[in-house]
């Protein structure tokens, strides 16, 4: 069977809220999810709303008021024949919705479908600093070399060793502990990740100066929310109708000296008897948040009369050890690399989800990113990542920039938690 083209006919996303304080804690993430899919149809008149035949929402930590992802598409207005399905593939899952919406595109099972990713860790997760505020003690697991060394994850991808007591190191751990094991293997200070940092919200200020997110963010009008003294929201409390269009976490005044003097998140160690190097700084925030993008054959696109973004052209899912959730990008685009048939050296732009720090540094180098390739517009450090969301952001993010910048190929990828990594290869069109 000669598989169709599936290409990227447009994605927008709304601004990324600061949870548990942020401008989208008082709004229902069902009605953030229909609005952001309204404008991104709205916006392009040639697609009829029965052309859509699919709409996949990933999401990670199943809020209640999201469940029902049919509820969505009725708000957003489609007709009852669409149909709809959730996925969670953690922090990859918006990606990996738009795998599945692709792939079915390419077998010719569908014509036209909508890849949502959307989170509300506002309601889920107390505190706002690092990816996962809620640390809990692992359950002791033993391990035996020869039950470590049944999977061998992919070792020959790495230019390190990995040492026995991060590899024998239990692995039920939080998000923050395996970016301190990477962060260890790699031999990684506090002050390698903290320069990485300060780049990603300045590369991020600049790009709302230059208007370079204006084609992605759709401005919503959202309902303000009312906190107490101590900053806790009071949703009984009604807010005004405020006009929300900007990510919220990006700090203008984000200098090393200030990410120097903060200290380590509480609950993280060190197998190795190393320093505390994983910071609210150096970590990606908790945020909330929406990203769409609508996918299509590429046939129906010029038959329509459309101008896609880009062209799918490569996939890759990959796992490694759970104690390195960070490196898994490194296997999956790898993976991916191979389906588009590309090396390294024809890719013009990569949006690199940085979770942290600590694992953004060594799977650039490890993957051979030339640094003024990767996230040219500032990153999640500074964008925010809510979780269920991110996948979509950053390949239309991606798409966006290879035609803003007149490129040609471009790669997104992310580490997933519990040792997963996932990657979208694109081509411009």
């Amino acid at each position: 069977m000669e598989l169709r083209n599936a290409v990227i006919v447009d994605g927008v996303r709304s601004p990324f809220g600061r949870a548990t304080r942020g401008k989208l804690v008082a709004t229902r993430l069902d009605e953030l999810g229909a609005k952001v899919v309204r404008n991104l149809l709205d916006r392009n008149p040639k697609v009829d709303d029965h052309m859509i035949e699919d709409v996949g929402l990933g999401n990670v930590l199943g809020n209640a008021e999201f469940v029902d992802m049919g509820r969505v598409a009725r708000m957003a207005g489609l007709p009852p024949e669409v149909s709809t399905f959730n996925s969670n593939r953690q922090c990859g899952s918006s990606m990996e919705t738009l795998h599945r919406i692709a792939q079915s595109i390419m077998i010719g099972a569908t014509e036209c479908g909508i890849a949502l990713g959307a989170e509300r860790m506002a309601r889920t997760i107390p505190g706002d600093e690092g990816e996962f505020t809620r640390i809990t003690e692992p359950t002791p697991v033993e391990f035996t070399k020869a039950q470590r060394d049944m999977s061998p994850d992919h070792y020959d991808n790495f230019s390190v060793p990995f040492p026995d007591f991060i590899l024998d190191s239990p692995p039920k751990v939080s998000m923050l502990q395996t970016a301190q094991n990477v962060a260890e293997v790699y031999g990684l200070s506090r002050a390698d990740l903290d320069e990485y940092a300060v780049p990603s919200h300045q590369k991020a200020v600049d790009a709302y100066e230059a208007g370079r997110f204006r084609d992605e963010i759709v401005p919503l009008e959202v309902e303000q929310p009312v906190f107490d003294d101590e900053g806790k929201w009071l949703p009984d409390e009604r807010g005004q109708m405020i006009d929300f269009n900007q990510d919220e976490c990006i700090r203008a005044g984000t200098n090393f000296e200030a990410l120097m003097n903060l200290n380590p998140i509480p609950g993280v160690v060190s197998y190795g008897g190393n320093e505390i190097v994983i910071t609210p700084g150096n970590s990606s925030p908790t945020n909330d948040g929406v990203s769409a993008i609508l996918v299509m054959s590429e046939e129906k696109a010029l038959a329509l009369g459309l101008e896609p973004l880009a062209r799918i052209i490569g996939f890759g899912v990959a796992g490694v050890k759970p104690q390195l959730m960070g490196l898994g990008p490194v296997p999956a685009t790898k993976k991916a690399m191979k389906y588009a048939g590309l090396t390294m050296d024809q890719i013009d732009r990569v949006e690199f989800n940085e979770a942290f720090a600590a694992q953004i540094i060594p799977s650039a180098m490890e993957l051979g990113i030339p640094m003024e390739k990767l996230n040219v517009n500032g990153g999640a450090l500074a964008i925010g990542h809510p979780l269920g969301a991110t996948g979509a952001r950053l390949v239309l993010s991606l798409a966006h920039e290879l035609r803003r910048s007149n490129s040609k190929y471009g790669l997104a990828t992310q580490c997933i938690g519990a040792g997963m990594g996932i990657t979208t290869v694109i081509e411009s069109l």
